[in-house]
């Protein structure tokens, strides 16, 4: 298909682009593509993952992993200022959403397809002669991250690209997205963080000065910063918007240590935003994934969207917004903005111009500004826009139609949020005519209001469902409530479940080597033993909160020494106090380094032999480090497989490093439950540290590695 893709691109830029661009300002009339060829290099899907839970059945959600690193060659010109520039090449990566829906009962088949990034895709553009184009009036203001940051306005959510197959009666509903809820996350405390400042040389370790960043889907938060403490205290509140089609989601928490060189990493979380919705209300305390030591409590709250203004009154007294007429403070309701079009504008100040409109949407101090559309005064935009309402008997939406080429109005509309409460459904959808502006000027948006409710309510002396619903397993771990005064002590367990007794016995009978073992999860069990005296025992109460006291988790990370001794001592405990051989599992590897590219290429082919966690197997993924980074941006993970002990990947990875660097680094390969952030599932499976000081590095090799605690066992078979 790529020959016939270029075809359409080259199409797509002279007959659209390139009008565009001419119309767009006076010193680009002469704006003109000479060269566009995207090069013999096609775009490359490396994997393909169909969603069949969390999802609704009238739609279909695909992920898709694409590659682009083309040897693209599209030169412009602007012959008013004898400027030529252009891009010599473009890398993209990133996993690429296709939803299919609605799904119809007659052909197509398919009503529309929309397809957008999750997260920003890593984009990079090898410019030609940008600096003589960004020297033009008009575009000084322009950068590389800014042209990059445009490219990611249209692509990332909750914008998306949406092709229509069906007509406008289906498509109505796609073009207004209202959010599936509103997760709202106080971001309250962690304790026992990471000292990661030190002094004298390293003599004297000393604290650490932490913050939060906070990724869900293209949403990002970022905490104040602490200073000098371990145990920070931040209290703060942030709102999420969950959008209904964009598939499942996570919400993803780090913590670093700000510095004045490199912030160091802390600890981070992953949190199944499906299983909070299904939770409503948590507050934990959670282990810190990745480290050694550190909690962070947080209390989640699923909002869902009602439009039932009656129960707005109980909304508003649990926020405390019946007190006071500020804009700014926890959220009561979620307004909708979808705007369509506009008639009969006026020309603005010169009678004979045309008009190049735009509309300013404001509420309290959040303000958006929409698209431009040049040269018309009967616009049609078809952009929707979403507001967080503190009290919306109060509010009220102020709407100006602007004249971008001239800079003046074309016309106001203030519309008080109450009207919205008297209207069925709580949604106005119609065409509004225009204040201070020419005679029938209208403009047709469709407003849409919903109350944030919480509709299962947990009261403040329980512990959430979480631990309820952990608590109701096959063999329960008894749990100790810790009073102010008295940290919890770890409590022994003695036994395990039956599943984890099966599965280790069946492990045994397929397990061929003699190294005595020294330790590992091998299940529910020893997961949970990890977890039975940590602060999610005792999150359900405000007095509890400033304990320090914990269990570290067992299910984190094996790395930690503390969890590697708890296991050895419950596997002696299972094998009536022998050490015999007890095999995690192998995970297969090709490693192999291009001295052209810089690059470390690791391909995960399968694991086998696994341990199973549950009597559902385990839920399967690989997470990738090139120590001693182990930051974000460093982290590779391939993708999850549910229930099996098997699972085949083929997924290929990249790092960034010279041969040179390349033998000071360790692969570190790490072999994880999935689940979720509640799973008491969730958990280690083994590791591999793979030596890269071979010098045959280059040609690379293909070898299963056996699983171990700390990584350390020699790969069994060079293929």
């Amino acid at each position: 298909m790529w020959p016939y893709i270029c075809q359409f691109v080259d199409k797509l830029f002279r007959e659209t682009i390139e009008p565009a661009v001419k119309g767009a300002n006076a010193h680009l009339s002469s704006f003109c593509f000479t060269k566009i060829d995207m090069g013999d290099k096609p775009l490359r899907v490396n994997g393909v993952k169909v969603y069949t839970e969390n999802v609704d059945k009238r739609q279909i959600i695909m992920d898709l992993e694409i590659s682009f690193v083309g040897n693209t060659e599209i030169d412009v010109d602007i012959k008013k200022y004898y400027c030529r520039a252009g891009i010599k090449s473009i890398q993209l990566h990133g996993v690429l959403r296709v939803i299919m829906e609605p799904l119809l009962g007659d052909m197509p088949l398919i009503g529309a397809l929309s397809v957008f990034f999750l997260k920003k895709p890593l984009l990079d553009i090898n410019w030609t002669g940008l600096t003589n184009m960004l020297d033009i009036p008009g575009l000084n203001g322009l950068c590389d991250n800014l042209i990059q940051d445009i490219i990611y306005s249209y692509l990332v959510l909750p914008n998306r690209i949406t092709i229509p197959l069906v007509g406008e009666a289906q498509l109505a509903q796609l073009r207004f997205p209202i959010p599936k809820g509103v997760l709202r996350i106080h971001f309250l405390e962690a304790q026992d963080l990471l000292g990661k400042d030190k002094f004298l040389g390293g003599l004297i370790k000393g604290k650490s000065d932490p913050y939060g960043v906070l990724h869900i889907g293209n949403q990002l938060f970022q905490s104040k910063v602490v200073k000098e403490n371990i145990h920070p205290k931040w209290n703060e509140v942030y709102e999420a918007l969950v959008y209904e089609h964009s598939g499942p989601q996570n919400l993803e928490i780090e913590l670093f240590d700000e510095d004045t060189d490199q912030d160091d990493f802390l600890g981070s979380l992953l949190i199944d935003v499906a299983e909070l919705q299904k939770e409503q209300k948590v507050d934990e305390w959670f282990v810190m994934e990745e480290v050694n030591t550190g909690k962070l409590h947080l209390k989640l709250e699923w909002l869902s969207l009602l439009p039932t203004p009656e129960k707005l009154d109980q909304v508003l007294t649990s926020i405390k917004a019946d007190k006071g007429q500020a804009n700014d403070g926890l959220s009561s309701a979620l307004l909708v903005v979808y705007l369509d079009s506009a008639r009969n504008l006026p020309s603005g100040k010169k009678v004979s111009s045309v008009p190049s409109p735009f509309v300013q949407f404001t509420v309290g101090h959040k303000t958006y500004e929409s698209k431009t559309r040049y040269k018309t005064n009967e616009p049609v935009w078809e952009e929707a826009f979403t507001f967080l309402i503190h009290n919306p008997k109060c509010q009220e939406l102020e709407v100006e139609v602007k004249d971008e080429k001239h800079e003046c109005s074309l016309g106001t509309l203030n519309l008080p949020l109450v009207r919205l409460l008297e209207a069925e459904d709580m949604t106005l959808h119609q065409r509004f005519p225009l204040k201070n502006s020419g005679p029938s000027c209208t403009l047709k948006i469709k407003i849409a209001l919903r109350v944030l409710c919480l509709e299962k309510l947990v009261a403040s002396d329980q512990t959430s469902s979480v631990q309820v619903r952990k608590a109701s397993t096959s063999n329960p771990i008894p749990m100790k409530r810790p009073s102010v005064s008295e940290p919890p002590n770890p409590v022994p367990v003695l036994d395990l479940p039956s599943s984890v007794a099966t599965s280790t016995q069946e492990l045994h009978r397929r397990g061929g080597d003699d190294e005595p073992y020294s330790g590992g999860p091998i299940g529910i069990g020893l997961a949970d033993a990890g977890r039975s005296t940590s602060n999610l025992a005792i999150s359900g109460s405000q007095k509890h909160l400033a304990h320090r006291g914990s269990t570290p988790s067992i299910a984190s990370d094996i790395s930690n020494p503390y969890a590697t001794q708890e296991l050895q001592q419950r596997l002696r405990e299972l094998q009536n106090g022998s050490a015999s051989n007890f095999p995690l599992g192998e995970v297969q590897l090709t490693v192999r380094h291009s001295s052209q590219r810089n690059k470390l290429i690791v391909v995960v082919h399968a694991c086998r032999n696994l341990i199973a966690f549950t009597d559902h197997l385990s839920d399967p993924y690989v997470r990738l480090y090139l120590l001693p980074d182990k930051r974000r941006s460093g982290r590779r993970k391939t993708h999850m497989h549910k229930k099996t002990l098997n699972p085949v990947y083929d997924q290929i990875f990249e790092f960034s490093v010279s041969i040179v660097e390349l033998h000071r680094r360790t692969l570190d390969v790490a072999v994880k439950n999935g689940g979720n952030i509640f799973s008491k599932h969730k958990g280690l499976l083994g590791k591999v540290l793979v030596d890269l000081t071979y010098e045959d590095i280059a040609k690379g090799w293909t070898q299963w590695y056996e699983l171990s605690e700390d990584g350390l066992k020699k790969p069994l078979q060079q293929l």
